[in-house]
């Protein structure tokens, strides 16, 4: 099993679109896949079922704020018990023998954030200020380690646009980051930002993992960034216009983390509000579709990259 967080500060950069459909393509190839949806907006949920149906079917009792709930991430459900798999996007796997499953979110989880920080004060030793730090932040890692997850090939985790705890806890338990971007100054800035997060989070987790006290099962971990991924790219003459050439290039220049060969253009279809139909684009779109042809080939770099143990 491997984990990729899915992330930039930026909203709008097309990131939902990215996990969706990365995540049918895979199950598609004959894979498992568990996606998470982390973003309180819950356009991936919203991608594999409508509004009503997460009304009536989700929001009670089956989503992830409900275990970010409780006295302690997990207290009060196992995380393996919020799974679910969509129906309708499913039926399309008969042939390849791929599965997709979800753990949905909830609108209330921008609360989320404010509930995990009041947990983390009111410790009286630095021992236990560190013990508060590594439950807390390595809870979703801990969680994934459950044996119902080990069936699983991919896990993708679709992360708010920002760093708050919930998007810690999901980059602690990532083997991989993720980063699509737009190619302009605000989607392309915040990549310094977020590398250098990752870096501090990782070196303190690691620093308490190593001094801090013993007996909770953590482990050290390693932010390895499978790279930047260009995404809404306008294409003229079978080639991004100048503007967003120039952002491209200066990213490849410039960036801490590899960027990735593969783009995708811009389309209403792909890129639009989350689709009503609860299959993504790329499983319905004809075989010669321009955009579906870059989403698959960025689908087999990714997964040659993560074969070749992507590095910064």
């Amino acid at each position: 099993m491997q984990i990729i967080a899915v992330m930039n500060y930026k909203g709008g950069v097309g990131k939902t679109t990215l996990t969706a459909n990365l995540g049918a393509e895979v199950a598609n190839r004959g894979h498992k896949v568990l996606l998470v949806d982390l973003d309180p907006q819950a356009n991936l949920t919203f991608s594999f079922y409508s509004v009503d149906q997460w009304r009536e079917e989700l929001r009670k009792d089956t989503t992830i704020m409900r275990w970010y709930e409780g006295d302690r991430p997990g207290s009060e459900v196992d995380l393996h018990q919020l799974v679910v798999t969509p129906p309708l996007i499913n039926r399309q796997f008969q042939v390849s023998g791929g599965r997709l499953d979800l753990i949905s979110s909830h609108l209330k989880l921008i609360d989320i954030d404010l509930r995990l920080a009041a947990r983390l004060g009111g410790g009286t030793t630095i021992g236990e200020s560190k013990r508060k730090f590594l439950d807390l932040h390595g809870c979703l890692a801990r969680a994934l380690r459950h044996d119902v997850f080990q069936d699983y090939d991919l896990v993708l985790i679709d992360c708010a646009p920002n760093f708050g705890l919930v998007t810690k806890t999901a980059i602690v338990a990532s083997d991989y980051v993720l980063v699509p971007a737009k190619a302009d100054y605000l989607s392309t800035l915040g990549i310094h930002y977020l590398v250098g997060n990752c870096d501090e989070l990782v070196a303190e987790y690691n620093d308490y993992v190593n001094h801090g006290p013993k007996g909770g099962g953590d482990r050290t971990i390693e932010t390895r960034f499978l790279g930047v991924v260009f995404t809404m790219v306008k294409v003229y003459a079978n080639k991004p216009i100048g503007t967003q050439q120039y952002y491209i290039a200066e990213t490849r220049a410039n960036s801490q983390i590899p960027v990735l060969d593969g783009t995708v253009r811009d389309s209403p279809k792909y890129f639009g509000d989350a689709g009503a139909s609860g299959i993504p684009a790329i499983l319905h779109a004809p075989v010669t579709d321009e955009v579906a042809l870059e989403f698959r080939q960025l689908t087999t770099e990714i997964l040659n990259g993560l074969g070749s143990g992507a590095a910064r």
